[in-house]
């Protein structure tokens, strides 16, 4: 599994929706994250599914309303990933 999760996070969308998630203060929706990433709904929910599927965010279900929030897991990877990103420059 930690094969697929790091295959499946160094991809170019997965990680800037993860950064995304972490640098938004507010609650935040597939369709507000697919419009700042730059990706269309579809692949935004598939990336939402692999990240749920692993373990890296919350999606509350409140009718239609689908708020999202990282895991403390997701939050610890992300921490990881902008260590990583100011290390490249």
């Amino acid at each position: 599994m930690g094969e697929e999760l790091f295959y499946f996070l160094f991809r170019d969308k997965p990680a800037k929706v993860l950064l995304a998630l972490f640098n938004n203060a507010e609650t935040t929706y597939a369709s507000e994250l697919a419009k700042e990433v730059d990706c269309t709904y579809p692949h935004m929910v598939k990336v939402l599914a692999g990240f749920k599927e692993f373990g890296l965010i919350d999606v509350s279900s409140t009718g239609r309303v689908k708020p999202i929030v990282l895991t403390q897991k997701g939050r610890k990877i992300v921490a990881k990933l902008k260590a990583l990103q100011e290390t490249l420059g």
